[in-house]
């Protein structure tokens, strides 16, 4: 079994709450260091190393020297945060929550694999979930709050870049720029109506109470829920397409589901399991209408004309993807792809969906691909495209003139690290900290914990 995003929870702040899981049965309760009047117990220690070596977290060097250490400076953002007054919206943790569950559960396969994968219940991995994120929240913001004036001038990234040892200069990979045209395939009313009708009917057998809607869901339904019965766990309204949250948040009856609603992601009938709050859990069916290959080619051929056009020049490329482009993503932008994971165009080949990559490959900055078809990657519905390469930076060792945004957020890392740590000592030199014999020898902590006299 894999639950891979389970490892976000000993990132830096993370692991405090870890002891949530209970002490190993052969641990000998013992204070094995003391951060002002608050101890750390061995238990703790246990607790949290068994549950990185369960994630397969990287904990650099001695386990007894890395964790006890991560658990103090835990404490110690937190205390500050308690000064500061600093607070967690519950409803937002809880949110966060429900949404880290479902995502675990759907890796898991079920509930019940869960529980026995976490040693734990439910109820108790809502609980553990709950106080891991409101610890990681806390000492977020203490760090957001202590950071928050890093603001490099250029001359200030330029003195940074020019005081890295060579070997700490990054391999840039190669990255593009590509812009796209999109058009969604014609569908026939037909198929459409059939769809529709095959929802009617499944809705029909829940409210006369001939078939369970999960039932039904595991058998029909096309998406990644209907392995757990069409359950889609608890959400926001902001987090439902409009048209799903409008009538999840309006269904009274658990018994009952809904009548057909049309998204972006295609047709459903809806079920309550629960309102909670400003969430709501709901079971769905999702139907997607299929395109014929005549419509794919007829999709194609269109696109290929458009290509002929914008290669003779009728208009450019960035006009026709402002009027014909069917991708809201990127028609307001000329076509021009952003990157989820920086917020910038820059794409390396890796990061671009598969067929975007393959007929951009070849391609020379300002050539325009053949039509190809596609998922897309918003509601997995078939779709032709065709791909223009506005630019290739080919791989390098990074420089200032063209990697500025990278080697400035390299300096605002660093200066952050840099003020971070200078806080932490401050704040370790004013704290009375005890560790006890055995506990000592720690050639790898991040700070000075013995200092003078303790």
């Amino acid at each position: 079994m894999k639950l891979r995003n389970l490892a976000y929870m000993c990132a830096l702040g993370a692991c405090v709450a870890v002891s949530a899981a209970g002490p190993e049965d052969n641990v000998v309760e013992e204070a094995v260091w003391t951060i002002g009047d608050q101890p750390i117990w061995r238990s703790e220690v246990e607790s949290s190393w068994a549950e990185m070596r369960q994630e397969k977290f990287n904990i650099i060097g001695d386990p007894y020297c890395f964790v006890p250490e991560q658990i103090a400076l835990d404490r110690i953002y937190l205390h500050q945060a308690e000064l500061d007054s600093i607070e967690a919206n519950p409803s937002m943790i809880g949110a966060q929550v429900d949404a880290r569950i479902n995502d675990w559960i759907s890796s898991a396969g079920s509930r019940e694999q869960l529980e026995q994968y976490m040693h734990k219940t439910l109820p108790e991995i809502r609980q553990f979930l709950a106080e891991t994120m409101t610890n990681n929240f806390l000492i977020g913001e203490v760090q957001k709050k202590l950071v928050s004036k890093v603001k490099p001038t250029p001359s200030q990234v330029r003195r940074y870049f020019d005081r890295l040892p060579a070997d700490s200069i990054p391999f840039v990979p190669t990255q593009v720029e590509v812009e796209i045209i999109t058009l969604n395939p014609v569908i026939p009313r037909q198929e459409i109506e059939d769809i529709k009708e095959r929802l009617r009917g499944y809705a029909e057998r829940v409210n006369n109470g001939t078939a369970e809607f999960s039932t039904l869901a595991i058998m029909y339904g096309e998406d990644g829920s209907s392995t757990r019965g069409g359950e889609i766990g608890f959400m926001p309204r902001a987090g439902l397409a409009p048209e799903y949250a409008a009538v999840a948040f309006g269904l009274t009856d658990p018994k009952k589901a809904s009548a057909v609603v049309e998204t972006e992601y295609g047709f459903h009938i809806i079920q309550l399991i629960e309102k909670r709050g400003d969430r709501v859990n709901t079971r769905h069916i999702l139907l997607r209408p299929k395109v014929a290959a005549k419509d794919l080619n007829a999709a194609r051929e269109r696109l290929d004309s458009i290509r002929a056009d914008i290669l003779a020049e009728k208009f450019t490329f960035e006009e026709a993807a402002g009027v014909l482009s069917q991708d809201k993503d990127t028609r307001n932008n000329h076509g021009l792809m952003t990157n989820a994971k920086t917020g910038t165009s820059a794409f390396e080949m890796s990061d671009l969906p598969a067929e975007i990559a393959r007929a951009v490959a070849t391609l020379q900055p300002g050539q325009v691909s053949q039509a190809f078809s596609m998922k897309s990657p918003t509601n997995s519905a078939d779709i032709v495209c065709i791909a223009k390469l506005k630019s290739r930076t080919e791989a390098h060792r990074a420089n200032i003139s063209d990697d500025y945004q990278l080697i400035r957020n390299m300096a605002i890392g660093a200066e952050r690290e840099r003020i971070l740590k200078q806080w932490v000592d401050n704040k370790i030199a004013q704290t009375h900290i005890r560790i006890e014999p055995g506990w000592r020898d720690c050639p790898n902590w991040r700070h000075d914990w013995l200092g003078s006299g303790k």
